[in-house]
């Protein structure tokens, strides 16, 4: 499962910027700086925008995202679309009704559709399905710290292509630093000013690339902002209790104590 959605990891698009690491076999991956990083961090509505649309022209015309439904384009956390234009998006696909035997447009309350090609991993996980970060002997160290690495491992792929092409039993195969192996199927997916955005905000393959990876890891996580603030909250509480605990277990003892150094 886990190695046919690395295949799909090759049809979004990526950014090179930050530090980069080497994550051994796993390929070379880039350190990128995402907003949702960290226990603070926050999605970019205007970017998973930004991703959507590059994920509807370019993407979707091979991948599916199967397991995120459209209505969750309109929540809050993700990217917040009024839910007269989710509607709107809806109408863009067509998707099996049973109860009709027939095709008919998406409605909110419907799911993406899946791939469109068997060879086309559906790409609703890829984000979490693909560990970018490893430590010594793949004990997960740098995970630890930079976190598991999804979105840039998929940033790093789509600009991880050096040009060079091979022929293996009849198909090409492209040399990217990012992949497992140094050679993926998938022709480079993305170029530059292939998408215009209404904003007017740069449209290189690196911030196209960047964008697509965020929206990615936003479809792999749609709750991850929701689960922060839990665990916030969660920690904040146990801190309090811990301290009343403390100051309690003292007060009741002190007269013991008292009597002890007396």
């Amino acid at each position: 499962m886990i190695k046919k959605l690395a295949f799909a990891t090759a049809t979004v698009l990526g950014l090179s910027s930050g530090a980069a690491f080497a994550a051994g076999a796993a390929g070379h991956v880039e350190d990128f700086d995402f907003s949702f990083e960290g226990p603070f961090g926050t999605y970019d509505q205007n970017q998973l925008q930004r991703g959507l649309q590059i994920y509807t022209e370019v993407c979707s015309a091979c991948h599916g995202l199967k397991f995120v439904p459209i209505r969750s384009l309109s929540e809050d956390g993700g990217p917040s679309m009024p839910e007269d234009q989710v509607r709107a998006y809806a109408e863009n696909y067509e998707v099996f009704d049973a109860e009709l035997d027939d095709f008919r447009p998406a409605k909110p309350a419907d799911h993406f559709p899946g791939s469109a090609l068997e060879n086309a991993p559906d790409l609703s996980l890829m984000a979490k399905a693909r560990a970018g970060f490893h430590g010594p002997y793949g004990l997960g160290i740098n995970q630890f710290f930079k976190g598991i690495g999804g979105p840039e491992y998929i940033a790093s792929l789509l600009t991880g292509y050096t040009g060079k092409e091979k022929e293996e039993a009849g198909v090409i195969l492209y040399e990217n630093t990012a992949y497992p192996g140094g050679y993926i199927a998938m022709a480079p997916p993305l170029y530059d000013e292939q998408v215009e955005f209404a904003d007017g905000h740069e449209n290189d393959m690196h911030h196209l690339a960047e964008d697509v990876s965020a929206f990615l890891m936003w479809t792999a996580e749609p709750k991850m902002m929701a689960r922060k603030q839990a665990g916030f909250a969660g920690v904040l509480f146990l801190t309090i209790l811990s301290v009343l605990l403390y100051l309690t277990n003292k007060r009741i003892w002190a007269p013991v104590k008292g009597k002890k150094s007396g």
